[in-house]
């Protein structure tokens, strides 16, 4: 069974930028990857995913401030966070898209805050 591990999270002013990582324990290729976020008091939802040939999709609220971007070979999914809000605020998954409940990870806490 595959572990997912985000790193890269942290306390960040508004208009920065942070760069997260998802590391796999084994294949992912031929999956959809995401990346989900969860505010508190609000839903996990979904910021970013790429297909295994590199094709990307974002909900309107993030994009063009984020980018997904992933490496086969290191098993890793990256997010490029830029122009951060406040409302950025949340924990950060990755995932399979769609989500897997045996591959959720603790997650990693992004704050944006001045």
């Amino acid at each position: 069974q595959v572990q997912l591990v985000e790193s890269g999270g942290g306390l960040v002013q508004p208009g920065g930028s942070l760069r997260l990582s998802c590391a796999a324990s084994g294949s992912i290729f031929g999956f959809i990857m995401g990346w989900y976020r969860q505010a508190p008091g609000k839903q996990r939802e979904l910021v970013a995913s790429i297909t295994s040939g590199g094709i990307t999709n974002y909900p309107d609220s993030v994009k063009g401030r984020f980018t997904i971007s992933r490496d086969n070979a290191k098993n890793t999914v990256y997010l490029q966070m830029n122009s951060l809000k406040p409302e950025d605020t949340a924990v950060y998954y990755c995932n399979t898209n769609p989500p897997a409940m045996a591959y959720w990870g603790k997650g990693t806490l992004v704050t944006v805050s001045s």
